[in-house]
C-alpha cells in the first residue's frame, strides 16, 4: 500500500512513507523511533565512556580524607586504633567483592548479591566500595543501587558519630 503526496503542500491525508532499500513502505514515525533509540544508546555510550578522571576525584578524595580522620583520630588518642583497622579491612575486602563481581560480570558468571555489597558498605566498608565504583566504574551507574549506596554511608557515619559521642567506641580498645 503506498501513499501519495500532494506536491505543492506536503500534506497527505495518510501517514507520510519512503520507500526502504528494499522498496518496502516504511512510516516515518518508526524510522524516527529508531533513530531516537540510535540517538539514546550512543549518549549512554558516550556517559559510560567519557569517564573523566575529573569525575572520581571528589569520592576518592573523600575516601582518603575519611581514612586519613581515623587515622589522625586514633593517634591522637580520641579512637581506637581497631576502629581504624576494621574500617581500612573491611574497605579492602569491599573492593575485593567489588573487582570479584565486576569479573564476573564481564564473564556472564554467578554474581555477588547487591544485599551483600551493601551489607559490606553499611559494617565499614563504604570506602572501599566508594573507590571501586570509581575506579573499576562497577555499580556506578544504576541509581536504585546508588541510592542504597549512599544510605549505608549515612548510617555508618552515624554509627560510628554515636558510638564516638557515647563512648561506645572505646569498648573496641
Amino acid at each position: 500500500m503506498t501513499y501519495k503526496k500532494t506536491a505543492k503542500t506536503g500534506n497527505s491525508a495518510s501517514p507520510q512513507t519512503n520507500r526502504s532499500q528494499k522498496n518496502r513502505p516504511q512510516n516515518h514515525r518508526a524510522q524516527n523511533s529508531r533513530t531516537q533509540n540510535h540517538r539514546t544508546q550512543s549518549r549512554r555510550t558516550q556517559k559510560s565512556n567519557s569517564a573523566a578522571p575529573d569525575s572520581s576525584i571528589m569520592p576518592l578524595l573523600l575516601v582518603v580524607i575519611f581514612i586519613a580522620g581515623l587515622i589522625g583520630a586514633a593517634q591522637q588518642h580520641m579512637l581506637p586504633y581497631g576502629i581504624a583497622g576494621m574500617y581500612l579491612t573491611l574497605s579492602l575486602l569491599t573492593f575485593i567483592a567489588y573487582a570479584i563481581d565486576k569479573s564476573a560480570a564481564k564473564r556472564g558468571k554467578w554474581r555477588t548479591k547487591e544485599s551483600t555489597l551493601h551489607l559490606l558498605a553499611l559494617m565499614g566498608g563504604w570506602p572501599g566500595a566508594l573507590f571501586a565504583q570509581n575506579l573499576l566504574r562497577h555499580k556506578s551507574v544504576k541509581a536504585s543501587f546508588r541510592n542504597v549506596f549512599w544510605l549505608t554511608v549515612v548510617a555508618n557515619l552515624a554509627v560510628l558519630g554515636y558510638g564516638i559521642k557515647t563512648g561506645a567506641v572505646d569498648m573496641f580498645i
